[in-house]
């Protein structure tokens, strides 16, 4: 075994340790025992879930009983499990509350989630109090640069919805372009119609949705995808919520693109970027939820890393960004201490150094790179297609490279009688 493996089962060993006390507090509480776990029962984490099996009596009098037990105990503890699940109690929403109040940052989006809660309970009593109540119109549009919490927030309002009564399942579906377009017509709605079917009594999250109507090339079918949608939260308007989310200029172009979107989405949130101390203090979040912890020089390099790497904002990635530099960080982490000589104690296994953030900081560089290198590429070549698309129902192509020809010869001052005058001599020679 090298020094690499032996990290990684020194960490395995600390996970299971973790997993062991987790799962003997589990136990406790749902039969009472009291017996310290084995490793075994820690690889096997619902052997111990199951209630003791009585033993077989000593007398022989309920020989065939004890007998059955002995061979099939699991019956009696899988009848006893479903009891155990129906005491864990709903989400309440004020639980909801406590948990969009636990997040970083997002102080604007906290203020209007509220907002609604508190404009829904009203409307709620109003109409229970045999009083007129506007028709509630609950999708939403959400806009801001990647990494700013639109999708963590999305899934927190599909069950904040489902503990208000809107919605009866409380799931979400995400899905962008791809997963509702298809290449041949009639196709598009279909393949729309299912992935509503599976969001029916949740959220449809639609990323990204700007692109369904970026392109007016006659093979594009994002309209048929739009139409299919809008058909769908009218038809479904008592158990359906969609939400759209993408950049700000490009969705306020996306929903005044068609009038039945103008009318159904009227409730927008905007995303801000992080602010330094919120990417360092996500970046510490996740440095404690995974049992590491940050050297003093490492603490005081942290924020300057961020503030260089936040200015760069949609190729850094907000807290995407700050997820990816943390990934990096652990793995030169696990590079630095498979080289390095000693015992490999428990605050080493945790610590992250400076120079492990500095190694971090300069891959994130190189991958933001890449990344834009692919997103322009991307457009380049969603630019050509849609150049080529939209002069497929048009001119003929000899006619069209007669017109570009056309275009060339006036930007030199020449007019399109000079430009035939030429052609005569031309063939004469």
């Amino acid at each position: 075994m090298d020094r690499k493996d032996e990290i990684i089962s020194r960490q395995n060993e600390l996970l299971q340790d973790m997993l062991k006390k987790q799962f003997k507090s589990i136990t406790e509480d749902l039969w009472g025992l009291h017996n310290e776990l084995t490793t075994t029962s820690a690889m096997d984490p619902f052997k111990d879930l199951l209630p003791p099996v009585s033993p077989v009596p000593a007398d022989g009098n309920d020989k065939k009983d004890a007998t059955k037990d002995e061979k099939n105990p699991v019956p009696e503890a899988a009848a006893a499990a479903p009891k155990a699940e129906e005491q864990v109690p709903e989400e309440t929403i004020e639980d909801l509350k406590a948990e969009l109040d636990s997040y970083i940052g997002l102080g604007v989006i906290k203020s209007e989630v509220n907002s609604l809660i508190n404009w829904i309970g009203i409307m709620k009593a109003r109409k229970e109090a045999d009083l007129p109540t506007p028709d509630l119109s609950l999708h939403m549009v959400f806009s801001g640069n990647p990494g700013t919490g639109k999708t963590m927030i999305a899934r927190l309002m599909a069950r904040i919805y489902k503990c208000l009564g809107i919605l009866s399942k409380g799931h979400l579906v995400e899905v962008d372009r791809s997963g509702l377009v298809a290449g041949y017509v009639g196709q598009t709605a279909l393949k729309t119609q299912e992935v509503i079917n599976k969001a029916l009594g949740g959220v449809l999250f639609i990323d990204e949705a700007y692109a369904l109507t970026s392109n007016k090339g006659g093979t594009d079918y994002g309209q048929e995808a739009v139409d299919t949608i809008l058909k769908a939260m009218e038809d479904h308007r008592d158990d359906l919520i969609v939400i759209v989310a993408g950049y700000t200029e490009l969705m306020q172009e996306f929903i005044s693109s068609n009038p039945g979107l103008e009318s159904r989405f009227n409730r927008f949130m905007h995303f801000p970027d992080y602010t330094v101390d919120e990417l360092v203090g996500i970046f510490e979040m996740r440095c404690g939820k995974s049992c590491y912890t940050l050297s003093e020089d490492a603490r005081a390099l942290l924020p300057e890393i961020l503030a260089e790497k936040s200015k760069n904002v949609k190729g850094f990635g907000n807290g995407r960004g700050v997820r990816n530099l943390f990934e990096n960080a652990i793995s030169n982490q696990a590079d630095r201490l498979s080289r390095e000589t000693g015992e490999l104690t428990r605050e080493r296994l945790m610590e992250i150094t400076a120079a492990d953030l500095r190694a971090a900081a300069e891959e994130s560089d190189g991958d933001s790179l890449e990344r834009a290198a692919a997103e322009s590429a991307l457009k380049d070549l969603i630019s050509g297609v849609s150049s080529l698309a939209s002069s497929l129902p048009g001119v003929p192509a000899k006619d069209q490279q007669a017109g570009n020809d056309e275009d060339e010869k006036n930007k030199d001052g020449e007019t399109e009688d000079d430009e035939k005058k030429d052609i005569p001599e031309k063939t004469e020679k």
